[in-house]
């Protein structure tokens, strides 16, 4: 299976966040009624349960720690036959406890990874002004 990846298809919703992450910036929907992350945001706030949180992006550090991660070895979806095999991390960002983002590791299968290792956001440049938020091991 091979061919071009899927763009992401930005709403009203998603469009700043990939805006920011064209220009290389991670962001996150904060909540304007408790100030908490929400990943991704939604119609209702998750921590303060607002029905009107209006979520705003703001410019996160990129840094965290992987949760968990796997092996993709096998491809689902056009686009990402050339890619295999690849890792995907599940990291929690330093910004606030349980926000969590998967992404994929950048680096290979090779690379040494354990629980807690220490991950800063990248991005993959997929066309032009298409970028996609990913994860390096920090220096």
């Amino acid at each position: 299976m091979s061919g071009s990846r899927p763009f992401p298809v930005p709403d009203a919703a998603s469009e700043p966040y990939w805006a920011a992450a064209a220009e290389h910036r991670l962001t996150v929907a904060r909540c304007s009624r408790c100030d908490r992350f929400a990943l991704p945001p939604d119609g209702v706030c998750p921590h303060c349960l607002s029905t009107n949180p209006e979520f705003h992006f703001v410019p996160v550090s990129g840094r965290g720690c992987v949760r968990s991660w796997t092996v993709a070895r096998q491809s689902f979806l056009p686009g990402f036959a050339d890619l295999l095999p690849f890792v995907l991390v599940d990291v929690e960002l330093d910004e606030q406890s349980e926000l969590r983002m998967i992404g994929r590791l950048l680096g290979g299968v090779d690379t040494d990874l354990w629980v807690g290792a220490a991950v800063v956001a990248a991005f993959e440049d997929v066309a032009p002004g298409v970028a996609i938020p990913a994860f390096e091991l920090a220096p």
